[in-house]
């Protein structure tokens, strides 16, 4: 299979050849594996009961659903992926917002995984061989995941959709025998080691694991999105079947792995930690399957969250290659990954990253969405290619090439989430006003999306506002007089 050549270029026509089939395949295939899963393990970590656990991981992952899953109408309608496709709503320019937002949400899920995935790996060869659980052991085991990691991103979508399609069943056997293995030791008990509600009440608690371990899954994925939708083509493929495949894929393919992780959670009485417990509870006929799952499951998932960063670097620094970029993500995901291992527990740097990049990234989803109403899903593709070009001008150029109102409001909802945080090493002033709840989410969507719809909104370069009512955006492949290079 080739290499794929394509950055966050328009992607033609005759090369869209992808439907809402895939996208399950790799919504679904891509997400069975413990980088996914120990999320299902944070709730039990919070103190809560099963059923309690159960319905804020469900009731977190519907609602970050309803959120997302309309972003992938974007870029079936423009071609390329989220954050250059936001370059409607920013300015061409201003959308690097989206591709710093993309580039830290897929840089700490990438390493996420490689740190699970590896931990397990160490212990499961540590049961069946003896090996060590030591630092040599740990660095030869996380250098191998992002080895194979690398190969299946530089080699692009295409490589990372068929892994998709054998993981989906692969890893859904391997999960329905873990199901089996671990099912004699499961209680619905609270786990007493846990120490009680984190946050000492129920609900605050409760919140917190539906935003944790709920939420934060589909926000992961508010950039990611476009990817795969640019591949499919709206000529062949209805909006509405595109919508109802990525609510299927995101569902079963976040609720799978972490109800499996909650239910894994209780039945090895895992509440400081996961990995560990994980292996130690397992039967020996189940080790091998185990090792398959945290080794297949984390290059498949890594892998794609690795291509999406490779993506957004390359539409930061449009001078690289989308392999070159690839490359350099690779190397600073691997150092973060021995820096978790290293500095932190697995359960603080969960809930620090997911927490503050699900305050700072959901305003720039809202934003983007009521963009894509104003303009009622019509876009100028060609425009939106400005800033790769090096070069000036088009309908989305704005104030040099920012969208000054829209940039302002997602500045205005990213700082109310931070300062309505709570951290285990962090808890912003706002939190007094919402009585002790982290519900920085709500108030960082709620500032940004109202900000951005009250602000006025600059005409573009043809002296148009952005909006239902603006004539359809030219399709041809030049930007006219007003295009100057730079």
């Amino acid at each position: 299979m080739p290499m794929e050549q394509r950055g966050v270029d328009t992607i033609p026509e005759e090369e869209r050849t992808s439907g809402p089939r895939d996208l399950v395949s790799i919504l679904l295939g891509s997400n069975l594996c413990l980088g996914v899963i120990v999320f299902g393990w944070l709730p039990p970590s919070f103190g809560l009961g099963w059923w309690a656990s159960v319905t804020s991981v469900v009731a977190g992952t519907v609602a970050g659903t309803a959120l997302t899953a309309p972003l992938a109408l974007v870029s079936l309608r423009t071609a390329t992926n989220l954050s250059t496709s936001s370059g409607a709503q920013f300015g061409v320019r201003g959308r690097l917002v989206g591709s710093v937002v993309g580039l830290l949400l897929a840089l700490g899920y990438t390493a996420l995984t490689v740190w699970i995935g590896g931990d397990v790996m160490v212990g499961v060869l540590g049961r069946l061989s003896g090996m060590p659980a030591n630092g040599v052991s740990y660095g030869v085991v996380y250098g191998l995941l992002a080895a194979a990691t690398v190969a299946g991103a530089v080699y692009g979508y295409r490589v990372l959709l068929a892994m998709s399609r054998v993981l989906a069943l692969g890893m859904t056997a391997l999960l329905a025998l873990g199901v089996v293995a671990y099912a004699p030791r499961f209680t619905t008990d609270a786990l007493p080691e846990a120490g009680g509600y984190l946050l000492g009440g129920f609900w605050q608690t409760w919140l917190l694991a539906a935003v944790a371990a709920g939420l934060s899954g589909p926000v992961a994925f508010i950039t990611l999105l476009g990817d795969y939708t640019r591949y499919v083509s709206p000529a062949r493929h209805s909006a509405r079947r595109v919508l109802r495949a990525t609510w299927l894929g995101l569902l079963l393919g976040l609720l799978v792995p972490q109800l499996f992780g909650t239910f894994t959670a209780y039945a090895a009485r895992a509440a400081l930690d996961y990995a560990g417990p994980l292996v130690d509870a397992a039967p020996t006929w189940y080790l091998v399957p185990l090792l398959l799952a945290a080794s297949a499951g984390s290059v498949g998932n890594a892998g794609l969250m690795l291509y999406s960063m490779g993506l957004d670097l390359d539409a930061i620094v449009p001078r690289a290659s989308r392999a070159t970029a690839t490359y350099v993500v690779a190397v600073i995901a691997t150092a973060c990954v021995f820096a978790g291992h290293h500095l932190s527990t697995a359960q603080d740097a969960m809930t620090s990253f997911v927490l503050l990049l699900t305050a700072i990234g959901t305003p720039w989803a809202v934003i983007t969405l009521i963009g894509s109403a104003r303009c009622g899903g019509v876009y100028d593709a060609d425009a939106l290619q400005v800033f790769n070009r090096r070069a000036r001008g088009g309908a989305y150029w704005y104030t040099a090439g920012w969208n000054v109102p829209a940039t302002v409001s997602w500045a205005l909802g990213a700082v109310v989430g931070v300062l309505a945080v709570s951290l285990p090493s962090y808890e912003g002033p706002l939190l007094a006003l919402t009585g002790g709840v982290d519900v920085s989410f709500l108030l960082s969507g709620l500032v940004g999306g109202v900000a951005y719809a009250v602000l006025p909104q600059p005409r573009d370069r043809s002296g148009h506002a952005p909006g239902p009512d603006a004539p359809d955006a030219p399709a041809g492949p030049a930007l006219g007089d007003e295009a100057v290079r730079a």
